[in-house]
């Protein structure tokens, strides 16, 4: 596929430790013929500083994702969430510096969460993928909320060979991590998570699948404590057609 080059945004879950949700991304991109780069110096979004109140630690952060990225063409990532600090936030931090705000704003138009530039950029629907099974969404809350990503996951989810997507109650209500949010207050996360995992359960899905690692880490983690037999998987990894290591 000719056109614009992509530059990889790899958020830290991933970068850290789940890196076969940004390998299932480069296999689906390698599929489809999209040009990618990936900028090695990138750190963190500094989204975690950010909702912890550390503004000035997270300008550092921002100041330096916009030195690395501005001159890409276009950047994805498999993380609404981090795709919501750039976009929405990033202006935020530099209120007082009129040509920074300048700055942030275009790179944070040029950034995507990865099903919503396959949908909405490239306009694909069908990445011709293959995963027999029976998958359940979950709909994180920056992503829906703070995206409007919503429809973008579920077409792409619709169009894949032996899939059967079967719709949760409630797709959309918190999982509970929200990052230090289920360290500050861990009963009221627990919770949280075990009324998702209840409306996982009752869809009778063999795969909770989502679009951002860390819901999908907080909910495999409460799953396993729980003894539960249904398995997280991130989208791209359906999307490439893996069964997550079989």
């Amino acid at each position: 596929m000719a056109g614009e080059k992509v530059s990889l945004f790899i958020q830290c879950l991933v970068d850290t430790m789940f890196p076969e949700t940004g390998e299932a991304m480069i296999s689906v991109f390698d599929r489809l013929g999209v040009r990618y780069d990936y900028p090695e110096e990138q750190t963190c979004c500094g989204q975690p500083a950010y909702n912890s109140g550390y503004r000035h630690e997270a300008a550092a952060a921002a100041r330096r994702f916009i030195e690395i990225f501005e001159d890409s063409e276009v950047i994805v990532c498999p993380s609404g969430s981090c795709v919501h600090m750039v976009r929405h936030h990033y202006p935020e931090l530099f209120q007082k510096e009129p040509e920074m705000v300048e700055r942030a704003k275009t790179v944070g138009a040029r950034t995507f969460e990865f099903t919503e530039y396959l949908v909405d950029q490239l306009a694909i629907t069908d990445v011709g993928a293959e995963f027999p099974g029976t998958v359940t969404y979950h709909d994180s809350c920056h992503l829906s909320r703070g995206l409007g990503i919503f429809k973008q996951p579920r077409i792409l989810l619709s169009q894949v060979k032996d899939l059967e997507l079967i719709e949760m109650h409630d797709s959309d209500t918190c999982c509970g991590f929200g990052g230090t949010f289920s360290i500050n207050y861990p009963e009221i996360s627990t919770a949280l998570v075990d009324e998702k995992i209840e409306n996982i359960l009752a869809s009778g899905a063999e795969i909770v699948t989502g679009c951002d690692i860390s819901c999908l880490m907080n909910i495999q983690g409460r799953l396993s404590r729980r003894e539960e037999k249904v398995k997280t998987l991130h989208i791209a990894e359906i999307l490439a057609g893996s069964k997550g290591g079989e």
